[in-house]
């Protein structure tokens, strides 16, 4: 069965920029720490390293996820049960989302993404795998709640999302767009969400600062691309990528670190930067198993099953749509 046309829902000015886009860049730029959300990264080129880093020897959260869904597939499509639509949030992995499609036997696949050129190419090689199946993708800000496609919306929905994405938002965010995903999958839904843990801080900076230096790539594509969308001039050769450890957020923060006093325009505004002086690009959160469960609890979810690998590096956890109760 062929791609269904992408339905899009995100806006664009005359030029085709990305209203949103330029709205978080300035914002951020204008803050005292200089941040970009992290969705932003994921242009084309943004999107192909990071399946880049996925292969990664230091990367281990892939082959940990990739582990439990092979070990654990069959259990989850038993608890999910038949005739579900699958709505991923993100372009789905060339890796783990098979793995789920091929033992749940979806009605329908829907991925959700703002890149659409790989929202498009992901699309059409999930096709291929699977001819028989409705592939039906969505070109939209996952951030706030979706619009499904009518073909999908008599369904029963299972969500999809892997990678531990849930840990690039701060926890209040986090909270808000676990509600955001149950607005836009129903009352009758599940959830299946990956969730890194708390471990050792040489491997957490290690996965996230490879030798290589593809996760350095990544991380400045995201000058190029301001650069390119939105007419700037930021010397992206004066700026490194960090990875440090915040132990009291729980977290690996991505910087882009000045490595001189600059000046730069971004769509015609101006901005300076000093020596040492970084923009904030990342956030990755890591989980206790209570904190993953209360993170769901507070956010509308009722978690049902839980799943962890032997290390007990990650995570993957089947929730249910809490049911509304006028409870104390």
């Amino acid at each position: 069965m062929a791609v269904h046309s992408a339905l899009k829902l995100v806006e664009h000015d005359q030029k085709g920029v990305d209203l949103a886009f330029r709205s978080d860049v300035l914002r951020g730029f204008g803050e005292r720490q200089k941040a970009i959300p992290a969705r932003w990264f994921y242009d084309r080129t943004g999107s192909e390293l990071f399946e880049q880093i996925t292969q990664l020897e230091e990367y281990y959260p892939t082959r940990a996820e990739t582990g439990l869904l092979e070990r654990y597939g069959r259990e989850i499509a038993r608890l999910v049960g038949g005739n579900r639509a699958v709505v991923e949030f993100g372009s789905g992995s060339s890796v783990k989302t098979p793995l789920l499609l091929r033992e749940v036997s979806p009605a329908a696949y829907v991925p959700l993404d703002i890149s659409g050129d790989f929202l498009r190419q992901s699309s059409e090689e999930l096709a291929a795998k699977y001819p028989d199946l409705p592939v039906v993708p969505v070109e939209a800000d996952f951030m706030r709640p979706v619009t499904l496609p009518d073909c999908v919306r008599h369904l029963d929905i299972l969500g999809f999302f892997p990678g531990s994405t849930i840990g690039n938002f701060v926890p209040y965010t986090a909270a808000d767009l676990l509600r955001s995903m149950r607005r836009t999958l129903g009352e009758r839904s599940q959830l299946l969400i990956g969730f890194d843990r708390v471990k050792d801080v040489r491997r957490l900076i290690a996965a996230y600062d490879d030798a290589a230096g593809v996760t350095a790539r990544f991380n400045l594509n995201l000058i190029d691309r301001i650069n390119r969308e939105l007419g700037a001039d930021m010397p992206r050769e004066r700026f490194r990528h960090v990875a440090r450890w915040n132990d009291e957020w729980s977290r690996i923060e991505m910087h882009l670190e000045a490595l001189d006093d600059l000046e730069f325009t971004v769509s015609g505004q101006s901005f300076a930067m000093q020596r040492d002086d970084t923009i904030h690009t990342e956030n990755s959160h890591k989980y206790t198993p209570n904190q993953a469960r209360l993170l769901l609890q507070v956010s509308g979810w009722t978690p049902t099953e839980i799943w962890s690998d032997d290390a007990e590096d990650f995570a993957i956890i089947l929730a249910s749509a809490t049911e509304f109760r006028s409870a104390p």
